[in-house]
């Protein structure tokens, strides 16, 4: 899917206004002062409305025990800010606005606040400030293109801004822009996977159900699945839960799910791997696109010792290698899977080849395979078109879990889809990005995965033909004193 001109003109717009760094700060720190930026003015516009009558409220009940409760009710909002100050007006006083930006700031709701304490801005307004270009950014902030208001840019397109200002920033520090970022046309196709035959979701009414990301970024797979279930539905009601280690794109995410109306504390800060937030919790869906070949050597004490639980823990079946953790986020996800006798869950999480092919029979890679084989999980695992994510271009496949199996035409069987070569070239490159999956070719997908049937590019196996024991076979030999040794081979079967 390609950004729509609105969604283009508002990245232009910002990456322009990231111009006017330029001296101060170096293009890769320019994300730093942008992004907490462009979150505030986001707040600052959707406030205007009743800003006045919050301050005026603000004036009088400022110190009851319930003033809280109340200027959110004021607001309309889960938030507010109590400041005389809005955007505009902090421009009318060029020799105070570091002083009156502090204050505007301070005004905010603690809520809002703590996502500004994540940014780890307040250095940056310093800055800003001696070097003359404080009120500079601010001025081009309040220009009438700037309106991020959600009537103006709905809460998904912002998602997207976020997300191409990341990638563009990151590529400037040749950082890896993927890590927060997957393309959407990869998320659509997995939220078309987790709902594919949920009839509950598709045409209940008054339903609730339950997603959760344990790698969640901006919060980006989270709000395709909301926005695609109220285009099927709009009835049915998802709740979004993630967790995510990047203090910034943690503070992007936590935004989004305030100014969507969404419960924020759902959104936790931390490492997923060594501090499960969601101890105990389990979710209708699991989505998910943990980093590639990231080791986990900084986490092994805690992994290691919440291992020794078995299966009371996370890691009962086993622990990969040092150097890739992804497989750790995909028994993260199996942990938080429903029993089937609340309804089950399914997993759409994607991964390289490694978690497919490394590790010998007998290793934690190979006993984590043979545990999901062995209890009839995989539903299906879909290999994707080359160089359709932003920091690779290697081989990625979406894995499709399961416990909802029993009693279907799924029982006991695997699915490969090979989709390849379902793709389309991109007129420009984006970073490794050059192939885009086209709408055409979602609903290829989703229709043979549906469907579960063999063709061209589906075919179906039992879950035995996935087994294999590594086996050492001795033979008999002689030295050259003609006497009888041991020769050992290691040999596959």
């Amino acid at each position: 899917m390609s950004l729509s001109s609105n969604i283009s003109e508002k990245a232009a717009l910002i990456w322009a206004i990231a111009d006017k760094l330029t001296g101060v700060y170096k293009p890769h720190e320019y994300g730093e002062v942008i992004l907490p930026l462009t979150v505030i003015r986001q707040f600052d516009c959707i406030l205007a409305k009743t800003k006045e009558d919050v301050v005026k409220k603000y004036q009088e009940i400022k110190n009851l025990p319930m003033a809280d409760i109340l200027l959110r009710s004021t607001s309309g909002y889960e938030f507010y800010n109590t400041s005389k100050y809005t955007f505009e007006t902090l421009i009318n006083e060029p020799d105070k606005i570091e002083e009156n930006f502090i204050e505007y700031l301070n005004g905010f709701s603690t809520n809002v606040r703590d996502i500004i304490e994540k940014f780890k801005f307040e250095n940056h307004i310093s800055t800003m400030a001696d070097k003359g270009i404080l009120y500079i950014v601010i001025k081009e902030f309040t220009s009438s293109k700037a309106n991020l208001h959600p009537d103006v840019i709905s809460n998904l397109e912002m998602g997207y801004i976020f997300e191409e200002i990341i990638r563009r920033f990151s590529e400037a520090h040749n950082e890896d822009a993927g890590q927060h970022y997957t393309p959407r046309e990869v998320i659509r196709l997995m939220v078309n996977i987790l709902f594919n035959d949920d009839n509950d979701i598709l045409s209940g009414n008054n339903i609730a159900k339950t997603i959760y990301d344990p790698a969640c970024g901006t919060g980006g797979m989270l709000s395709v699945a909301e926005e695609y279930l109220r285009e099927l539905n709009k009835s049915t009601e998802i709740l979004s839960f993630g967790q995510e280690l990047n203090d910034q794109t943690f503070a992007i995410c936590k935004a989004d799910m305030l100014i969507k109306g969404n419960n924020a504390e759902f959104i936790k800060d931390g490492n997923t791997l060594s501090d499960d937030m969601f101890e105990g919790q389990t979710f209708d869906y699991i989505i998910s696109n943990p980093p590639f070949g990231r080791e986990w050597k900084n986490e092994k004490t805690k992994v290691d010792a919440e291992a020794k639980k078995g299966f009371a823990g996370r890691f009962g079946a086993g622990l990969p290698a040092t150097s890739d953790g992804q497989m750790l986020f995909l028994m993260t996800a199996i942990s938080k899977m429903k029993e089937p006798k609340d309804g089950g869950s399914r997993i759409a999480i994607i991964h390289n080849g490694s978690p497919l092919f490394t590790g010998d029979a007998g290793s934690g890679s190979s006993n984590i395979r043979k545990y999901i084989i062995e209890n009839d999980l995989l539903e299906a695992i879909i290999a994707l078109p080359n160089d359709i994510f932003y920091n690779t271009g290697i081989a990625t496949y979406i894995w499709v879990l399961s416990n909802k199996k029993k009693g279907t035409k799924r029982e006991g069987k695997v699915q490969l889809i090979n989709a390849n070569e379902l793709f389309e070239k991109r007129r420009k490159a984006l970073g490794n990005k050059r192939n885009d999956i086209p709408d055409s070719a979602i609903d290829e997908i989703t229709k043979i995965y549906g469907d579960f049937k063999e063709n061209e590019i589906s075919k179906i196996f039992d879950n035995e033909d996935f087994g294999y024991t590594k086996v050492t076979v001795e033979r008999p030999l002689y030295n050259e004193n003609g006497e009888l040794v041991l020769k050992k081979r290691k040999k596959t079967a």
